[in-house]
């Protein structure tokens, strides 16, 4: 299956109902979690062997994902990516702030 195949895309508005969609939730939950030490070091420790192209490029995916989300009708994508561009944006200001 492709990531945007009809069968594992919701339709607008639709609730999750499987447990494979909550686990997704607690994953993206944990993974943005996981970040949090990337973002306290570039800040307090300097941007030495961070990579901005990385960085700027995973912001502009979770801005590309917020519009599809928003488009779609499906908060679990755009409540995610709101979480995801928060967490890039504070990479990406630390190391053009720190660098």
């Amino acid at each position: 299956m492709q990531q945007c195949d009809p069968r594992i895309v919701r339709q607008p508005g639709a609730s999750p109902t499987t447990g494979f969609e909550r686990a997704l939730r607690w994953i993206a939950a944990i993974t943005m979690l996981m970040t949090i030490p990337q973002v306290v070091s570039v800040w307090r420790d300097g941007a030495g062997g961070v990579s901005l192209a990385s960085w700027v490029t995973f912001l502009a995916s979770s801005v590309a994902w917020l519009v599809y989300g928003l488009r779609r009708h499906d908060a679990t994508i755009w409540m995610v990516c709101i979480g995801w561009i928060l967490v890039d944006g504070a990479v990406v200001l630390g190391i053009l702030v720190k660098g």
